[in-house]
């Protein structure tokens, strides 16, 4: 649901734009209000999406450029995916790996 209301609001905004009610500026700050937060994942939710994906530890851990131990590491709850490696897992839990290749 919050992404078609992100669509709608991204569709009328580019709509003033092009009638030169608002400046390109003014819709990109619009238009990041709409992106959709990103979830923190449990050790539980990583698990899930990588075996979802019939993904092993290091296939995961080279997709995201990282070390095979700091996924071992979230998997155990040592440690939390944060900045860009919680975006990528949530990319590849809404669109698939498909989304990264």
């Amino acid at each position: 649901m919050r992404e078609t209301i992100a669509e709608s609001i991204n569709s009328t905004v580019e709509g003033l734009r092009k009638s030169g009610i608002i400046d390109e500026i003014t819709m990109k700050n619009i238009q990041n209000l709409c992106i959709v937060d990103v979830k923190q994942y449990t050790p539980e939710n990583i698990v899930s999406i990588r075996k979802r994906l019939k993904l092993s530890q290091a296939a995961l851990a080279s997709l995201f450029n990282i070390s095979p131990s700091t996924v071992q590491k979230w998997e155990q709850g040592t440690k939390r995916p944060a900045g860009a490696s919680n975006k990528l897992l949530d990319i590849i839990e809404r669109k698939g790996m498909e989304a990264l290749i």
